[in-house]
């Protein structure tokens, strides 16, 4: 037998299981593997340090059921470029959990097309690979981040993170603990896998986790109530105190003079309480005086071993020694976030302006030993120490989603800021485990992440993203994508790959392609509230040939219309509350409406023997349909119930039974409207997704008509005649614009357009496998 080198017979003997194994999975990814593959394969595969795509086939992959591929190749040592289907795959485990196989196929392929192709036009012929085979979806066109470091996918927004021990033993790992805006807590382990049951505790968000002792947590919320939980047996031990009327604003350990250890709390009001960590009992101790405000707490220690409380109000830190309080800074703005550092009588400071300041209790008249900026714009919204490299760093997290890592002595930047989250970051916490510290970040898009405390991702920092706030596909073919990221616009040939910048340094907020006089021009929302048509193919900062004005906001949505004749037509929805139709020839507006009373958000268009009709939805949570000519209101106007309609669509094939509507709210709902009819729903479709942006529809095989909703992680199709979830494509970031390339009747495919924070996707989606 041939052994690796230290004659590591474990592994040998792994790698020769996992070898055989994957010769028992079957090539087409349609067919269900044994359980026993499903579950532990990919385990074998690691302990043989042969973790790639040769000994666990990606056709697996679909219905792997381990849940701890992320965590089995953060742990190992095996060469990327042999794991381009595994590291997909580990970026859509979290989201993963109830989705079928066929849902997991599609996301997979979709994923791996993302990360291996980008900006590449598709080849005459896919190249062959069986995990393909019964795929319902062929990419097109990729370029979009992946949802990297995903650690555990949230109903609601993680708004405190802290870690406990597991046990006493080495070997066992530490749990963490998430707080969640809708007071419920979860128990977590290290990868990512529930704990135990979700334990609601409180009636608002959690916005403070204290670790006290065997497993125990102090928790602080909104509902104005201090509890004490049990994270080890996953249940609540006693409410502490609650107080009505206010919120907790801080909570933190304090060793007092001449006292043992007690748990501090502070509430909206400036009131403070200190309990005993043993029966959690209310104590008298000396406490300082503060305003009606909302303070932050820190115990710390002064150089001579003494105990010291920090406290933040507004501007200022003070500390109280357990006799006098005494001012030590003030700050730039509202102080955000507050910790004390290893080094006695030191702190940091982060702030509402963004700045990161560290100070010494012992620098006498001195305000501040340094300060820097630490995000590039908002505030800085949590700080933690962990350990970075074998040693002590401060981390740092900023309302712009960013993540630093920090020097405190002297204060300087470890490496550069990531991009961690797509919305700002909420919380920090850090723990160790094999095979060394992580950094665990949560942030309001609903996402708690992993990052190892070592190597290159913070040495070297990672791409920031730049949202797409705006994108339109021309019909082809040749087929056109115009993309507005930041302040650029650029319009791609997706078959050829060659890019040709239309835009620089204006924000755009919707495109849309025309045809003018036997010419296919682009139409851009610009933020001076006017819609410019610019020629693609023009060089670039050429001017545009048209400018159309008359909104007082900008413009949210654009769609192209035919005229009578050979005349074009643009309609237009605005923030300032108006839908309007444009003249493209004349560049005059035919008519305005301004029926909706907020922001019109989304509009959409469809053609019958009997014109074009137009609808729009708003922030008034109103849908009105109009008549295209002339912008005389169709019907009556359906209230959706919704909150605010995101987007709408009009079912296609509907003739003379009158037409057909679905709305993408707020709420989380597609809701199905026959304005003939009646006023009420059809039907109503809740992905469980979150808040849905966007929504497009298409005929599938004749008479049934398919719905495509994006929700926070995910596109999914819905079936609405038989009220059947068709498939759920998960993308891991949120989706604010889909659109379909309109197709002939008896077609067997869709063209989706998919656009949102993290890039753009396109592909084409056969209908006979869904």
């Amino acid at each position: 037998m041939n052994r690796r080198p230290g004659g590591d017979r474990h592994a040998e003997i792994h790698r020769r299981l996992a070898e055989a194994l994957a010769e028992l999975v079957p090539d087409d990814p349609g067919i269900p593997p044994h359980p026993y593959l499903r579950r532990h394969l990919a385990q074998h595969a690691a302990q043989g340090r042969v973790l790639d795509d040769a000994h666990v086939p990606p056709s697996l992959l679909p219905w792997e059921s381990s849940s701890g591929l992320g965590r089995l190749l953060a742990g190992g040592n095996n060469p990327s470029d042999r794991q381009q289907w595994l590291q997909a795959w580990a970026k859509l485990e979290p989201f993963s959990r109830g989705l079928t196989p066929l849902s997991r196929l599609t996301s997979l392929h979709l994923a791996h097309h993302a990360a291996t192709a980008r900006h590449q036009p598709l080849p005459p012929s896919p190249p062959g690979n069986a995990v393909l085979t019964g795929s319902p979806v062929t990419p097109l066109w990729s370029d979009c981040a992946s949802p990297d470091n995903v650690w555990a996918v949230t109903e609601a927004a993680v708004t405190s993170l802290t870690t406990v021990n597991a046990g006493r033993r080495a070997r066992v790992q530490p749990l963490l603990v998430t707080g969640d805006d809708h007071g419920v807590i979860r128990i977590l382990r290290h990868d990512g896998s529930a704990a135990a049951p979700p334990i609601a505790v409180h009636d608002g968000a959690i916005e403070h986790l204290v670790t006290l002792h065997e497993g125990l947590l102090a928790t602080g919320a909104t509902d104005g109530t201090v509890s004490v939980l049990d994270a080890l047996r996953g249940r609540t031990i006693v409410p502490v105190l609650r107080r009505p009327g206010n919120w907790v604003s801080s909570l933190t350990l304090y060793r007092p003079r001449d006292r043992a250890q007690v748990l501090l709390a502070a509430w909206s009001d400036g009131h403070i309480a200190a309990f005993n960590t043993a029966a959690f009992q209310q104590v008298d101790i000396p406490l300082p005086r503060l305003e009606r405000a909302a303070a932050i707490l820190r115990g710390t220690t002064r150089p001579d071993g003494s105990g010291l409380l920090l406290y933040a109000q507004h501007d200022t830190v003070s500390s109280f020694d357990g006799r006098t309080a005494v001012m030590r800074s003030r700050h730039p703005a509202a102080v955000r976030a507050l910790v004390a550092l290893p080094t006695a009588g030191h702190y940091a400071v982060g702030d509402g302006n963004g700045t990161l300041s560290v100070h010494d209790v012992a620098a006498h008249g001195r305000a501040c030993v340094v300060s820097t900026d630490a995000t590039s714009e908002g505030a800085v919204t949590a700080l933690a120490l962990v350990e970075f490299e074998d040693r002590q760093a401060l981390a740092s997290a900023g309302a712009d989603g960013t993540v630093c890592l920090w020097r405190t002595d002297p204060l300087e930047p470890l490496g550069q800021p990531i991009q961690a989250h797509s919305a700002p970051v909420t919380a920090l916490s850090s723990f160790t485990e094999r095979p060394g510290a992580r950094l665990i970040t949560a942030g309001a898009d609903s996402t708690v992440r992993n990052w190892p405390l070592a190597g290159a991702t913070f040495r070297h920092g990672r791409a920031a993203w730049t949202p797409v706030t705006a994108s339109a596909l021309s019909p082809g073919p040749p087929h056109r994508l115009a993309v507005t990221e930041g302040s650029s616009t650029l319009a791609w040939n997706i078959d050829t790959g060659v890019k040709q910048p239309v835009i620089d340094d204006e924000p755009v907020t919707a495109l849309a392609w025309v045809r003018l006089r036997d010419r296919v021009l682009l139409a851009a929302a610009r933020s001076d509230n006017s819609i410019a048509l610019f020629d693609a193919s023009a060089p670039r900062d050429s001017a545009p040939l048209a400018t159309l004005r008359g909104h007082y906001s900008p413009a949210l949505a654009l769609v192209a219309i035919e005229g009578p004749g050979a005349s074009s037509r643009l309609a237009s929805a605005s923030a300032d509350g108006s839908v309007r139709l444009w003249d493209l020839d004349t560049e005059q507006a035919l008519a305005i409406r301004r029926d909706h009373k907020f922001s019109v958000r989304c509009l959409a268009s469809k053609s019958s023997e009997g014109g074009v009709l137009l609808a729009s939805g708003g922030s008034d949570g109103n849908l009105r349909i109009w008549e295209a000519a002339d912008l005389t209101q169709y019907g009556r106007t359906i209230r959706c119930g919704q909150n605010i309609v995101n987007d709408v669509a009009f079912a296609p094939g509907r003739g003379a039974a009158g037409p057909q509507l679905v709305t993408a709210g707020q709420s989380g709902t597609l809701r199905l409207w026959e304005p003939d009819t009646g006023p009420e729903a059809l039907r109503e479709f809740d992905p469980g997704d979150g808040e849905l942006n966007a929504v497009t529809a298409f005929p599938v095989q004749g008479q049934r008509v398919a719905f495509a909703a994006a929700g926070s992680t995910s596109i999914h199709l819905w079936d609405p005649a038989a009220d059947r979830h068709l498939l759920q494509i998960v993308t891991g970031y949120r989706v604010n614009a889909l659109r379909t390339e309109p197709q002939q009747p008896g077609e067997p495919s869709t063209v989706l357009l998919a656009t949102g924070e993290a890039g753009t996707m396109i592909f084409r989606i056969h209908h006979d496998r869904l």
